[in-house]
């Protein structure tokens, strides 16, 4: 584990001095060009680094804080805020097998194209959601099989 975290520390590193710090991707460069490729690893670093940053945060609070509570009001209070933590954290895990989907993506030049159709993606959906594996209409085609199919 930490060889993966100093491993992505390098590459996000990497990424930033080929990126440079206000550079955004635009239509008129070449799709998916080496650049593309860099902020976008860029990106999806930084975000799967906040995530292991508030889980570090998230178990350092649960190893702090009360056990019991004296009131059962304030026992309840406090087992729901941590319910709720930790089904974010679990939804948060499953999101970074998504980052490292999409990573391992770039490095195989798969990045950035469909996986229906293997059309491009397009970068505004890629800056809205770096992990998108389909287009707009590939992945609305699969949810509307996924309801049908589960209306059946």
């Amino acid at each position: 584990m930490a060889a993966t975290a100093t491993s992505d520390m390098e590459k996000l590193a990497k990424a930033r001095a080929a990126v440079g710090d206000n550079y955004t991707p635009s239509e008129d460069e070449e799709y998916m060009s080496e650049r593309q490729l860099d902020y976008f690893r860029m990106l999806l670093l930084d975000w799967k680094k906040s995530i292991h940053d508030a889980a570090g945060q998230t178990l350092q609070s649960l190893q702090d804080g009360p056990i019991r509570e004296p009131d059962l009001n304030d026992r309840a209070s406090s087992e729901t805020d941590w319910g709720i933590e930790l089904r974010t954290r679990d939804r948060q895990r499953k999101l970074i097998a998504k980052i490292d989907a999409a990573l391992r993506r770039i490095d195989a030049g798969e990045y950035g194209y469909c996986e229906v159709t293997g059309d491009p993606i397009g970068l505004k959906r890629l800056i809205a959601r770096p992990v998108a594996t389909m287009t707009v209409e590939a992945q609305e085609a699969h949810e509307r099989r996924e309801k049908i199919s589960r209306d059946d």
